[in-house]
């Protein structure tokens, strides 16, 4: 089993929530965000590994992910709903979800991890404040701009992506510590036969964010375990990643012109003064080479106007 060490990226201040960091392929540039910040952050990455920072938007209260959109800008899922993030750094919510938003103090919930598949749909999972059980849904944002429930009665919906051929699709529920596989429809979006493809107990941690590489393994954040794992899509692990110094990694993916970069981000919310002081890195990125490359980010290829939801 290979194992390495991921090491902290200089130069870039550190997130309170990092996550999702995604590889833009049109920009050529990394994409991730700071969830409790309500940011969406841009890094410029050389083929030697270098980052640098080119941009820092605001995109609501609390921003999930950011993905390209083929009609400009980046599409978020942020607060209860869908909003663009014009290249200017001008953002527009587009649709707030019935049954969604709010705050902590009321109970609310907000939109969470997401990704698109390779056909452009936009898969987006939410999260109540306090994580209670039973209160996430995946919604799918199609290509003619209607939004579906998918999934419903999750804890926190997280990490998403899609198997080399787009037959499988992995989504991580980071409340019960599982990752889940369905077979997938490319077709129609449609989910079928799932299945618990990996369990945490949590003493090493919960799957977080994910990624699938162009070999089919998937590449798992565990939320506590300061790690990044590697398995087959059988769930054999392959490899694991060590990130030091650093107990909630959140969310990783490939990312440079060659797509051999791992970037790996990390959080430091809800650490008290003592936690932060033991974990100066919490927030930062990490990056590690293990010998393997992944895809970029999907495009969102629908509409930015005209969203609509159905029950």
């Amino acid at each position: 089993m290979q194992r390495l060490t991921a090491t902290p990226v200089p130069g870039l201040s550190p997130a309170q929530h990092g996550e999702g960091p995604t590889w833009d392929a049109g920009g050529g540039e990394l994409l991730w965000v700071d969830i409790a910040g309500g940011l969406v952050r841009r890094a410029a990455v050389d083929a030697d590994g270098t980052l640098t920072e080119t941009g820092v938007h605001r995109g609501g209260d609390t921003v999930g992910a950011v993905v390209p959109a083929a009609d400009g800008g980046w599409l978020l899922a942020a607060d209860g709903g869908f909003t663009h993030l014009a290249p200017d750094g001008t953002a527009r919510v587009l649709l707030a979800l019935a049954g969604e938003g709010g705050t902590e103090a009321d109970g609310g919930t907000r939109m969470n991890d997401a990704a698109c598949d390779p056909a452009g749909r936009f898969y987006a999972g939410t999260m109540a404040f306090d994580q209670r059980p039973g209160a996430a849904t995946l919604y799918r944002l199609d290509l003619d701009g209607t939004v579906t429930p998918v999934l419903d009665g999750l804890t926190v919906s997280n990490g998403i992506d899609w198997s080399p051929d787009g037959r499988t699709v992995y989504l991580a529920d980071s409340g019960p510590g599982l990752v889940h596989a369905f077979r997938y429809d490319p077709d129609t979006g449609a989910f079928a036969d799932g299945r618990v493809l990996l369990e945490f107990d949590g003493d090493d941690g919960v799957a977080d964010g994910l990624t699938v590489d162009d070999e089919g393994c998937l590449w798992t954040a565990l939320w506590g375990g300061g790690q990044v794992r590697r398995w087959s899509p059988e769930g054999e692990l392959l490899a694991v990643v060590e990130v030091p110094g650093v107990a909630q990694t959140s969310s990783c993916a490939f990312a440079g012109p060659a797509r051999d970069l791992l970037v790996v981000s990390t959080s430091a919310e809800g650490l008290d003064d003592a936690a932060r002081a033991a974990q100066p890195d919490a927030g930062r990125l990490f990056t590690a080479r293990p010998g393997g490359t992944g895809p970029p980010a999907g495009v969102y290829r629908g509409p930015v106007e005209g969203l609509r939801q159905q029950s």
